[in-house]
Formats: structure tokens, sequence, C-alpha cells
């Protein structure tokens, strides 16, 4: 058993939750694994996972994750019938949520968890499950300082940057604006290969030059498998990327807060969604693009590799 003793519970194994459990597994840390699905949950036994029936089985571990798909799942694996908090005997110490759900469900679970008298953190994250693998996740988290100093031993061996934002929910919404940015990204370089294209130059040469320049970033590299083949193999999809602008720009109009970029990507993300492009990555953005200029895509040789690269787990010394 690694870290000290520390019993870890982990609920929901999907693509992304299977990812990030693993991590910790592989890491010699006691994670019992929970899934709604069983099968999923007992894929994780061949890197050391034990199996739990229900969330409510895992109320005695010290440290929980939470990585579901939406409010209403979140809301099932913590305060529904055989939710982790419904345990009348014992609570978690600490419940973190890593899924991408509405403030306002964030703040349900965390007033249940005050009456339990468990320590909630909100931790949503940046990434798919390639970048999981490859140790660059990355967390926004709020909460509880002295529970984000206890966890953040294990949040820095699933992902590689772990930012502390603030109080109560506010990390939802940095993660919101993360995602927001995220779409205007993609729209721009939508865009942009588009109007290369229409001149002759093939995407995989403007990419090669952007991601060698200072704008590349993981995002442009990691993405350009995906806008070079025409592979929308969804790693997020158009429809949660709309979900996310229409929660990120109802937070806009509650301050009075003017965002007018965000605001034409929403539509544009509509429109593609509208196209058809809903249930595929949201790199689909270009092929609608390129339909409103009148070209008809095809694919090329995507670049070698998905543009990520193995960071290895930061030691608490090297974090000091």
């Amino acid at each position: 058993m690694g870290n000290g003793g520390v019993r870890i519970g982990w609920i929901g194994s999907g693509r992304m939750g299977a990812a990030m459990a693993t991590r910790l597994l592989d890491r010699g840390n006691d994670v019992t694994v929970t899934n709604r699905t069983r099968a999923r949950a007992e894929a994780l036994g061949a890197h050391g996972a034990t199996v739990a029936d229900t969330p409510r089985e895992l109320a005695d571990r010290e440290i929980v994750f939470v990585m579901v798909s939406a409010d209403q799942d979140v809301l099932a694996v913590t305060v529904g019938e055989n939710g982790v908090l419904t345990n009348p005997d014992v609570a978690p110490t600490y419940l973190v949520d890593s899924s991408t759900i509405s403030a306002e469900t964030s703040a349900t679970v965390r007033a249940a968890c005050e009456r339990r008298g468990t320590k909630f953190l909100a931790a949503p994250v940046s990434g798919n499950p390639n970048a999981v693998a490859a140790g660059q996740l990355t967390f926004a988290v709020s909460g509880d300082r002295d529970a984000f100093d206890r966890v953040s031993e294990y949040l820095h061996q699933i992902g590689a940057g772990v930012t502390f934002v603030g109080d109560g929910d506010v990390a939802r919404l940095v993660k919101l604006c993360h995602n927001m940015f995220l779409g205007v990204i993609a729209q721009s370089l939508s865009e942009i290969m588009v109007l290369a294209e229409s001149h002759g130059i093939k995407r995989s040469a403007l990419l090669e030059f952007i991601n060698n320049s200072v704008l590349g970033s993981p995002f442009t590299r990691y993405k350009s498998p995906a806008f070079v083949d025409l592979d929308f193999t969804p790693t997020f999809t158009t429809a949660l990327l709309r979900k996310d602008f229409n929660l990120g720009m109802a937070a806009a109009t509650a301050t009075g807060t003017p965002v007018p970029i965000a605001s034409l990507t929403a539509e544009l993300v509509a429109s593609a969604i509208g196209a058809g492009y809903g249930a595929q990555d949201f790199a689909a953005l270009l092929v609608e693009q390129a339909r409103r200029g009148g070209l008809v895509l095809s694919p090329e040789d995507p670049p070698n590799g998905d543009g990520l690269m193995e960071r290895p787990v930061p030691t608490a010394a090297s974090r000091d």
C-alpha cells in the first residue's frame, strides 16, 4: 500500500475517470473504484483496483474522487440513493469532484458535505484521456485551503498542473472560462486554416509553422492530427462545448460582463451542431468553417504522434 496507507475511493471509470484513476493505481495507491457500469470499474482491476458496487461503500475512505458526466450524475453518486454521502455512520474526510458541472449543483454537493463534516473541493480539469496518460492533465481547484494542501499530493500524481484558485466553487467558473477560450481558439484556428487552404497552402504546413512558433502550444500540437486528418473521434464533443459556452454566457450576463468574441463563437458552435457535428469532436468546427467558405476539405497525412509526451510526476521537493 502506497502513500502512508491512505485509502482512496474513485467514482466514475469512463474514459477520463479510468485514465485518471490508473495514474493513482500505477503509483501504488490503495484505490477502490465504483462505476454505474460495473464492467468498466472491473477493467481497472488489472492495475490493482478494488471494485465496489455502489458509491455508498466508499464512505469510509479518507479521500473520494468523483469524475462523472453531468450534474445529475454527480447528484446521484453523492446525495442520491446509495450515494457516497448517504451512509449514516461514516463519510469521507475529503470529497474531490472533477466533473464539469454547474455552480448550483456544486453548491448543493458542498452543502451536503458540510452537513456530514466532509471537506469538499471543486477540481475541474483541462485535458483528455491522452493528456492524462501523458501526465499533462491540469486542475483548477477551489474550496478549503487546508483540504487542498492535504489532497494536492494525489492531484499532482494524476496531472502536471494543479492550481488553487480560491474559495467555494470558483474553480467551476475558471473551467468555464478555460473552455470558452478553447472554443475561441479552435474557431480562430479553423478560420486561418480555411484562409490558407483557399490559397493552396496545406493545413499540415501551416500548423507545423504555428507549432514551431511562439504561438504554438500543447493544444495546437495535440489537435494538429485531427485538423489535418479530419479525424473527429471525440475527446470533447461540440455539444459539450456548447453546454459550457451556455453556462459561461450565463455567468457573463449575471455580472453584465461583455464577451463579444465569445458570444460570436457560441453562435458558430451552435451552427456546427445544427449541421450535424454535435456528437463529434469540436475540431469539426473546421469543416463547418470550410463549408461557409465554399471549400470541401480532404484528409492529409497527419503529423506523427499526438503532440503529447509523458511528464515526470513532481515530487514534494520539486513543488516547494
